[in-house]
């Protein structure tokens, strides 16, 4: 009897044959989350660990198994990372035979709620055609309201509709109650809570009205068709089969809700994230998404990556050792797969106006050893940190790029309080005088216009001119007689040798209270200012200190506007709108207790562990060198320095050794300079040095 093998050939639809080398493309942690089962994945990725890579790779192998296009929802921060990915994606497959970029699902939350909700629209009372309001459309509605209710005057001033459209909108997102938002977020209007409310009501009224949605709605609506129509829930849940979440530790509660919701029984939703860089509570994101993502999945597979391909071992060795003091994370090491580097530099300096010589300084040496400008990057907690820094670089003509925004003399706080000074020492000044009135209740451009006449045709010094002003008219006669008591008091002899004290004027006479009813950073725009005036104190008196402002807005202004404009620019940048860069050399400045950490973090254990995730990021922005500087003393203030502590960032590391090293500054003097009045600086920094090394706090 005779025998032979008969072998069974796999069912059409079995292993998948992938045209894509992944092994090849992808590290080992890359490959798994890539190649993991479908169902609730959950990518911890830690900086520079390739997250962007390792999404492209995991949405064009959905694509390959067979997904069509259309069935696969990209869901980010930006558009512009939609579009980076989308792309990527679409490279990697585009040989596929039928294979249609354009039918790839990616985007924004809004946008795509945006998209979602033009289609069903009438179902929630809207027309298809409902329109959007924009930040400025926002706050200017807001603002009628407020009006319409009769808030905009009265003996208790209201705060502006910015303001108010933000304690709004905070609410929304974070899904807490109104009175719960003001007393976390904006403890000074919890006694107007009730008006706020009303407010919000009437808001959202005049928005059905006006057949109109603000980019809040866009999420709201979107949940409210999931929890409120079951055909359109079953219509949306069915038009996915997978969905894709970048930068998960970024969302919102209500962002978290929708993936649920859209993911339905399915549940194949794939989100990528770092614990480790989770620094945007303030604008609403919610830590314990990321943290509670297995619990919300049951059977979640979770993927670390680990492998970072940015930065030198000697600057992850202290970026894992601080980041390991957090409680709440995922635990995580990361390894360099690069080579060896120097060790991070810790500086202490004896202050702020030191802290700023040395960067530009090592800066300018940096150029000369080859590293071009654009590869350094100066990062900081805080605008005011940047005052001296922007100083000095000024000074020595070193070009630079502010990525928090405007330059710190540009921020309308600290022009508004220069121009109290401006003011004060030259009556001349009518644009001065014009934005000063104008910042007090009920004077308005006409109102302003009256009283410069009256000012101008007085004649004699400030207070002279201040002490002949007629009253005016009653509307405006309030805010008139508190704009007067504050010129008269900045105004005056020891104000004006006193630069730093009249700033403090300015804040005690008002105008804290008008930074706290118009913006909603009142409290850090209150701190850039208490240190604009701390810096201004090392003035003579108050024409010496506008001059040298004066002269850092002109050369400023020749770096922009110069007919050849520089080639680079070294980059500025707080913390916050430094995430996802990167440089070849880093500085982050102002190590500090109390400052970084802030001073309000320090009691409470969640945003302290949110400032040491700042602290993570700024240190994994640097590839190959990273410098460290804190200041010893404090500006003078009330004719006294103080010391500042080293930030508890380092002194809780002292006791690791190797983890950097410190760099001492001694200061070039003249052989017949003065003998130095104790403590020197070179002193002082021997100071800083030991609180460091013996973690002192």
């Amino acid at each position: 009897m005779s025998s032979r093998t008969y072998r069974l050939r796999p069912p059409s639809g079995g292993a998948t044959r992938f045209a894509i080398d992944y092994r090849a493309h992808l590290d080992d942690e890359q490959f798994a989350a890539v190649c993991a089962p479908m169902g609730p994945v959950l990518v911890i990725a830690g900086a520079g660990a390739g997250k962007t890579r390792t999404l492209v790779f995991r949405l064009a192998r959905m694509l390959e198994q067979g997904i069509a296009p259309e069935r696969i929802l990209l869901l980010t921060f930006t558009n512009r990372a939609a579009r980076e990915m989308l792309d990527r994606a679409a490279q990697l497959v585009s040989h596929l035979p039928g294979f249609d970029a354009r039918r790839l699902q990616g985007g924004t939350f809004h946008r795509i709620g945006h998209r979602i909700l033009r289609r069903h629209a009438e179902r929630l009372g809207y027309t298809p055609g409902f329109g959007i309001l924009d930040a400025e459309d926002r706050r200017d509605l807001v603002g009628a309201c407020i009006a319409d209710l009769g808030l905009s005057v009265g003996k208790r001033r209201f705060p502006r509709a910015d303001v108010v459209a933000a304690i709004l909108s905070e609410a929304v997102n974070t899904q807490r109650s109104l009175e719960e938002v003001l007393a976390r977020r904006y403890p000074r209007f919890e006694a107007l809570a009730r008006e706020i409310a009303a407010v919000g009501r009437r808001y959202e009224a005049r928005k059905r009205e006006l057949d109109l949605m603000d980019f809040d709605d866009l999420l709201l609506r979107w949940r409210e068709l999931l929890v409120g129509h079951a055909e359109v829930r079953a219509e949306l849940q069915s038009l996915y089969e997978a969905i894709l979440v970048d930068e998960y530790q970024d969302t919102n509660r209500v962002q978290a809700e929708l993936v649920e919701r859209m993911s339905g029984e399915r549940r194949n939703v794939t989100v990528v994230g770092d614990d480790a860089q989770a620094i945007y509570s303030f604008r609403g994101a919610e830590l314990t998404n990321i943290l509670e993502f297995p619990a919300r999945y049951p059977g979640c597979q979770i993927h670390r990556l680990t492998a970072n391909h940015r930065s030198t071992p000697q600057i992850l060795a202290l970026a894992n050792a601080s980041i390991a003091r957090n409680v709440r994370q995922y635990p995580k090491e990361l390894r360099s797969r690069r080579s060896d580097g120097p060790l991070p530099v810790v500086v202490p300096a004896a202050d702020a106006v030191q802290q700023a010589a040395f960067v530009a300084q090592r800066v300018l040496e940096l150029r000369d050893e080859g590293v071009a400008l654009e590869e350094i990057g100066i990062l900081y907690r805080a605008h005011y940190q940047a005052m001296e820094l922007q100083f000095e670089l000024s000074r020595r003509g070193i070009p630079f790029q502010v990525r928090s925004g405007l330059r710190f003399f540009e921020h309308a706080h600290v022009k508004d309080v220069l121009a109290f000074l401006r003011l004060a020492t030259n009556p001349a000044d009518e644009l001065a005088f014009r934005r000063v009135v104008r910042l007090f209740p009920g004077i308005g451009s006409g109102t302003a216009e009256r009283l410069w006449e009256a000012f101008r045709s007085a004649g004699g010094s400030t207070a002279e001119r201040l002490a002949s002003m007629p009253e005016p008219m009653v509307r405006a006669r309030a805010g008139w007689l508190q704009c007067r008591r504050t010129l008269e008091a900045v105004s005056s002899p020891e104000a004006l040798a006193a630069p730093g004290t009249a700033i403090e004027l300015v804040l005690e006479h008002g105008y804290r209270d008008h930074l706290r009813e118009s913006f909603v950073d009142a409290e850090a725009r209150a701190e850039d200012l208490r240190q604009l005036a701390a810096y201004a104190s090392q003035f003579p008196d108050a024409l010496a200190f506008l001059s040298e402002v004066s002269l850092l807005t002109e050369l400023a202004a020749e770096d922009v506007v110069a007919a050849e404009p520089p080639d680079e620019f070294l980059t500025l940048s707080s913390i916050h709108r430094a995430k996802g860069l990167e440089w070849r050399v880093v500085f982050v400045v102002w190590l500090a207790e109390g400052h970084f950490p802030t001073a309000t973090s320090i009691s409470d254990p969640s945003q302290l562990e949110e400032e040491r995730r700042c602290f993570y990021v700024a240190l994994t922005r640097a590839r190959d060198e990273l410098y460290l500087v804190h200041p010893v003393l404090a500006a003078p203030r009330d004719g006294e320095r103080h010391i500042l502590r080293p930030s508890r960032f380092l002194t809780e590391l002292s006791d690791e050794p190797g983890l950097w090293e410190t760099w001492n500054l001694a200061e070039e003097v003249e052989e017949e300079s003065a003998p130095p009045s104790p403590p020197s600086r070179s002193e002082l920094i021997q100071i800083a040095r030991r609180l460091v090394d013996e973690g002192e706090e």
